[in-house]
């Protein structure tokens, strides 16, 4: 009786908005019968392992107990660590987004993260880049005075969670008002297949800290094989993106990881997409068999588009369409999340490990 009643007020506190979908409806959970181990049993390979002095709350029932949110900003600071509110980071755009007025399309959830700045140094007196989801939308050249700008025009007419997955479009550029007249944001798609985001605020919780560097080498331990890994400086299409963020909330449930990913079973797209292109090659290798001697004397028609209007960033992609939430992650649960959370959008342990997230393919949130 009395942790059922811990357990309200911490969903409360949270959140809880008492209509969250149910646990087993928003993410399918992993069936070994069906999807097989979430291990190969390479005990030798699994050298990585947090101190023997990292111990987390094992008991709180951790389904919904997330504030929910409609959009999330992460701002690049070249910093894996930041002094205890982020807001209070002096000269930073956190600082400006925290003052500004909020987007207009719901609750923004705001994370610092190491992801490199465009001058490569961490120092806020420069113009740096935002990642925004689930849009998977990358905004340049943003500066504390760029925020209103971002907020207003940006943000808040990009997809939240709560949107259908459908394609999206947003301005490619953006010039500044007066005084500011001659700044100018621009926007790019973000490429990745998904992003893992690791809570890795040591300033707040010193296992943040201690968790977060070892879960990278382990989830890009299995991700490289697969020829998903990506570093910060690989823009190649598709692939994993794995950052650091501040503070998420719950420390106490360490370590916090997010995975916000592009929907789908991406092996099954992966061998489908492989098969169509094994036959388009092989469709095109006998028309031209076919059109051998038959000479040329077709038009150039290749500059007939050229007066089209340039396309916004995002025509035809529809961002992310699943964030998964999971707590309590040991480098040791990293194989499983990549073969099924990552790649598959499934959950092996949701009892002990889903918070909550949303799908926005199947229109169900977790608060």
């Amino acid at each position: 009786m009395l942790k059922a009643l811990v357990d309200r007020a911490k969903g409360l506190t949270v959140g809880d908005s008492g209509h969250k979908a149910a646990m087993y409806d928003l993410f399918p959970k992993v069936d070994k019968a069906v999807d097989g181990d979430d291990c190969d049993r390479d005990c030798g390979s699994c050298t990585i392992q947090y101190p023997k002095n990292f111990r987390v709350d094992e008991s709180d029932d951790l389904y919904g107990l997330v504030k929910g949110w409609s959009t999330h900003v992460l701002v690049a600071t070249g910093k894996t660590d930041w002094v205890h509110d982020v807001a209070h980071e002096d000269g930073s755009v956190m600082q400006a987004i925290a003052s500004a007025k909020p987007p207009t399309n719901g609750p923004l959830r705001l994370s610092a993260s190491d992801m490199p700045t465009p001058h490569g140094t961490s120092s806020y007196a420069e113009p740096t880049t935002v990642l925004l989801l689930p849009a998977l939308v990358l905004v340049d050249n943003v500066t504390p005075a760029a925020v209103p700008t971002l907020l207003e025009s940006v943000v808040s007419r990009a997809p939240t969670t709560a949107s259908p997955l459908e394609p999206f479009s947003l301005p490619r550029s953006l010039p500044l008002p007066a005084p500011h007249a001659d700044h100018v944001l621009t926007t790019r798609r973000c490429h990745h297949r998904a992003v893992i985001l690791l809570c890795a605020h040591k300033t707040r919780d010193a296992r943040c800290g201690q968790s977060a560097p070892l879960l990278r080498k382990e989830f890009r331990r299995h991700l490289e094989p697969r020829g998903l890994y990506r570093d910060p400086d690989d823009e190649r299409p598709g692939g994993v993106g794995i950052y650091f963020v501040s503070h998420l909330g719950g420390h106490g449930y360490s370590a916090n990881v997010l995975v916000y990913r592009r929907g789908g079973n991406w092996e099954e797209e992966d061998d489908d997409a492989r098969a169509k292109a094994k036959a388009e090659a092989k469709a095109e290798s006998q028309e031209g068999e076919a059109q051998k001697g038959e000479g040329e004397g077709r038009a150039d028609k290749s500059g007939e588009n050229g007066g089209q209007e340039e396309k916004g960033v995002g025509d035809g992609d529809v961002g992310a369409s699943q964030c998964i939430w999971l707590a309590r992650v040991r480098p040791e649960h990293c194989e499983g999340i990549v073969k099924f959370t990552v790649m598959q959008g499934k959950v092996v342990k949701p009892e002990k490990q889903l918070r909550g997230g949303f799908d926005r393919g199947k229109g169900l949130l977790s608060w």
